[in-house]
């Protein structure tokens, strides 16, 4: 790496008595000292005299942080990279390591700013990670490790790391109650709705987005994307009870009317109407890519979402259909339909019972509870032997009925007839 004459000639012109104050000088007057060719080699060469020198503690750090202020005041990532790697790798080698905490902790922040800016989020996010945090060498408070934790996770959402991002979201959760600055907590209630997004759990996002496009520390243009990110996640859940009380939330918020490709197909869908591929076509052109990505039997999340709202649709307008119609209302062959059918009543999500024998599928009308096994047949048979319970208890006492008024009026024919 080159290093200019000017700096060269200063750095070996110094006293080893007062290298700190050479140093100093030399770091003070840098860019005078400096050109744009060299700038790199230059900070490397003055980062290598700080551990080639016999400086002490205070020294060292002083030096360190003037070093880094000066690094920092050119906005050159590569530089920043280069330059801040190359002093890191040089922190590890150091038996001062321990002593030099906190001038790591501004290099490790410097080089993750610096890949952050270069959309280089996983690089970013392993070096935010090494940042010393828990050393009893540096006390660092609980916002200032909610900060750190807080930019790992979207940088590694940035690049759909749920898992990763999950890691330190976990975190985030022992001390973010700790934490009173709005912007954190803000940030803390973002990451965890787009995990949940992330992770396909699309109730518990979109809840988690409804709730942020409330929060007036925002923009009103951020707080109308986080509702439209509610809306979409609402529209991706599985249907059923819960998701009809989220969609019923949403339809109901004043400026849902104002994201009219969102609010179009989320008005179809709390009022029960069946979707047309054209509208599913149009709304997929909307979404993220793990949002449409294939689930395990081969169909996407929007597809089989709008599989299942199609199908609680069928059933209001249906007592019973059979599984050939029912199929071809679905866009589905007849044994996907009944697969279909079958998980939704076995999740209680949907009230009805399937006739194998006859080919039907019977539905009951009514709001399913969203218990798992609410939905299966036994309910539909129970309730058919409690009617059948109904009828016969109702026939007795008519019997009982005639057979009092015959005893009153005809007590000997009764009295030789009646069989107790």
């Amino acid at each position: 790496m080159a290093v200019s004459d000017k700096v060269a000639a200063r750095l070996a012109a110094i006293d080893p008595a007062n290298a700190n104050t050479g140093l100093l000088d030399i770091l003070q007057n840098f860019k005078s000292l400096s050109g744009p060719e060299t700038i790199q080699g230059d900070l490397i060469a003055v980062g290598d005299a700080v551990f080639s020198t016999s400086l002490g503690i205070v020294a060292a750090r002083q030096v360190l942080d003037q070093l880094i202020t000066t690094l920092g005041s050119y906005s050159d990532d590569a530089v920043w990279i280069g330059v801040g790697d190359h002093l890191l790798q040089k922190l590890e080698d150091t038996t001062q390591h321990t002593s030099l905490l906190e001038q790591a902790a501004a290099l490790y922040d410097l080089v993750a700013t610096a890949h952050e800016n270069n959309e280089d989020y996983t690089l970013a996010a392993r070096r935010l990670a090494c940042i010393p945090l828990d050393s009893s060498q540096r006390r660092v408070s609980q916002e200032d490790k909610v900060r750190v934790w807080v930019r790992i996770v979207r940088d590694y959402l940035e690049v759909d790391d749920s898992t990763a991002a999950e890691s330190y979201l976990n975190k985030l959760k022992s001390v973010i109650f700790d934490v009173h600055d709005q912007e954190l907590n803000l940030h803390f209630k973002l990451s965890q709705a787009r995990i949940n997004d992330a992770k396909r759990e699309f109730l518990a996002a979109s809840t988690g987005y409804h709730d942020i496009s409330y929060s007036p520390a925002i923009a009103e243009e951020e707080r109308l994307h986080t509702l439209s990110m509610a809306i979409k996640c609402a529209i991706l859940a599985p249907a059923g009870p819960t998701r009809s009380r989220v969609l019923g939330r949403l339809y109901k918020d004043d400026r849902a009317t104002g994201l009219v490709d969102e609010f179009s197909i989320l008005e179809k869908m709390f009022l029960n109407r069946l979707l047309t591929p054209a509208e599913v076509e149009k709304f997929s052109k909307s979404l993220q890519p793990h949002q449409l990505a294939t689930t395990a039997d081969g169909s996407t999340v929007l597809a089989k979402a709008v599989v299942e709202h199609n199908l609680l649709g069928v059933s209001l307008l249906y007592r019973n259909i059979p599984l050939d119609n029912l199929a071809k209302l679905l866009g589905q062959d007849a044994a996907k339909a009944e697969e279909t059918t079958a998980r939704m009543v076995e999740q209680g999500r949907l009230l009805g019972r399937i006739d194998q024998i006859e080919g039907l599928v019977y539905f009951e009308g009514g709001e399913a509870s969203g218990s798992t096994g609410s939905g299966r047949t036994e309910g539909a048979v129970d309730k058919e032997l409690r009617q059948w319970d109904v009828n016969v208890q109702s026939l007795a006492e008519e019997v009982e009925s005639i057979s009092n008024a015959l005893q009153q009026v005809y007590p000997d024919f009764v009295a030789q007839n009646l069989v107790v």
